[in-house]
């Protein structure tokens, strides 16, 4: 058994690489063979965000704090919060991280692959991080209208 005290993990700043603005990455718990499971709790400042990625085996994502925004390539932007919990398939090529206003940190959950749980792709880029953010932006305020009626 291995416990992980808090306040003991490294937390890293996340790469330019792979990350837009201030990130933050705290592992959880990388296991050994024959498990494959990595964990983490990652820190977006508001506007951070990651590039687009994938995940060979998929991705859980538990927002714990703050607002942010999840994307899939080729559909609408949504809007995550605290509490929300995202299920992101196999290869599924997709973009996170914190809306302009807000941080937001969430768990990350992932299983590896031959010892590889991402793939890095291009960067999100300002428009596309900018679009998502007004898709979420406009949902959200039809589903707070909805809601008051």
């Amino acid at each position: 058994m291995l416990i992980s005290k808090n306040g003991t993990r490294a937390i890293t700043k996340g790469s330019a690489e792979y990350f837009t603005g201030d990130v933050h990455v705290e592992p959880f718990v990388s296991t050994t063979e024959p498990a494959h499971v990595q964990t983490s709790s990652v820190c977006f400042q508001p506007g951070a965000h990651s590039a687009w990625h994938t995940h060979p085996l998929g991705q859980i994502l538990i927002v714990t704090a703050g607002c942010g925004v999840i994307q899939c390539f080729g559909e609408p932007a949504q809007f995550i919060g605290p509490g929300d919990i995202i299920w992101t398939p196999p290869s599924v090529k997709h973009w996170h991280g914190a809306v302009a206003y807000s941080g937001m940190t969430h768990i990350s959950i992932v299983e590896n692959l031959d010892g590889k749980g991402v793939d890095w792709l291009e960067h999100v880029t300002d428009s596309e991080y900018a679009s998502g953010c007004a898709q979420c932006e406009i949902a959200t305020s039809i589903s707070s209208n909805q809601e008051n009626k």
